[in-house]
């Protein structure tokens, strides 16, 4: 009877965690953040010990499973808002190599060494530093690689937005020796004074790409 009753609480409580975790969204496991990883892992521990503990309550178990989806529910909405939440739940990517150049200041700061450098090459199938234009460790601790334009010689661009949800990145425009009076300027000029109104906006050769806003029906 006890086994019948252990199964049945493990099919019960795979339903109830699938549910949850779909409920939570779509992610790859490696663009997972350090607060989704801690969640599911929460969320796991609290089913293996509703079935190692038949007598427990299920509710004991599926209520605190609950809370942490109303509460990673809520955040998630929170960074929808609010850049700086995005950046402390998520994190900022770091550029590691640009124009070429190795910034060792900043992966001493993300504790990041060549050798983590150099696997994460082999694995994009790059076997020299001196080919790659761009590399940039992104939140999920993906390394992503650009090569340089062996044909153009030019210096490449990374194109980094200078807006994000009606929201001025000031380090990017900085990062491009852009100011904001500048970018206020220039899209006043294409006749976006409303900044609001912006859900991305780019900046590349001269040109800038849009995105507005999408307007409910």
């Amino acid at each position: 009877m006890e086994l019948l009753i252990m199964v049945a609480r493990t099919v019960l409580l795979y339903v109830v965690v699938l549910i949850i975790f779909r409920v939570m969204g779509k992610r790859e496991i490696g663009e997972l953040s350090i607060l989704d990883l801690v969640v599911f892992i929460m969320i796991a521990e609290m089913a293996v010990m509703a079935i190692e503990n038949p007598k427990d309550p299920l509710l004991h178990s599926i209520l605190p499973m609950l809370t942490l989806l109303i509460i990673q529910i809520g955040l998630a909405i929170w960074s929808l808002k609010s850049n700086r939440m995005r950046n402390f739940i998520d994190g900022k990517p770091s550029i590691i190599i640009e124009n070429g150049k190795i910034n060792e200041h900043e992966m001493k700061r993300q504790r990041y060494n060549f050798n983590d450098l150099l696997v994460q090459l082999r694995d994009k199938n790059i076997k020299n530093v001196a080919d790659v234009e761009f590399a940039i460790l992104e939140s999920s601790g993906r390394l992503s690689v650009f090569e340089k334009d062996q044909q153009s010689g030019e210096k490449g661009n990374l194109n980094l937005p200078f807006i994000i949800d009606g929201i001025i990145q000031e380090e990017h425009l900085l990062h491009e020796h852009k100011t904001t009076e500048w970018l206020r300027t220039e899209l006043a000029k294409l006749g976006y004074s409303n900044l609001d109104k912006i859900s991305y906006c780019s900046y590349d050769k001269g040109k800038f790409f849009i995105d507005l806003v999408d307007v409910k029906q």
